[in-house]
């Protein structure tokens, strides 16, 4: 069945760096366009990044234009969030998404952007 499993949530400084991934397994990963949504508390969940199959096709919020960089890795199955320059409003909790017949999920990593 399909997994999609987050890690590399955690505690950072306005300003800092952190990185998630997420490995998916249960399908072909290589042939699927994959995202990061987020969800923060008291909001609707939304889009973060999208990345197409061979990672040459990217798409990204306006509100982490410039400062997120999605990727993957077809031969380990993962994809990436590089997040830098962090700011508060990027507290949440982070999902990995494929979209096949319906939606998957990961159970989600939480980011916490605070001083």
């Amino acid at each position: 069945q399909v997994q999609l499993v987050e890690s590399g949530g955690g505690l950072a400084q306005p300003g800092g760096s952190l990185r998630l991934s997420c490995v998916a397994s249960g399908f072909t990963f290589r042939i699927y366009a994959m995202s990061w949504y987020r969800q923060a508390p008291g909001k609707e969940r939304e889009l973060v990044a999208s990345i197409g199959t061979t990672g040459d096709t990217t798409y990204y919020a306006d509100s982490v234009k410039g400062r997120f960089t999605i990727s993957r890795d077809n031969a380990k199955n993962t994809m990436y969030l590089q997040m830098n320059s962090l700011k508060p409003e990027d507290t949440a909790v982070y999902y990995c998404n494929v979209k096949r017949s319906v939606d998957y999920w990961g159970k989600g990593t939480l980011v916490t952007v605070s001083s």
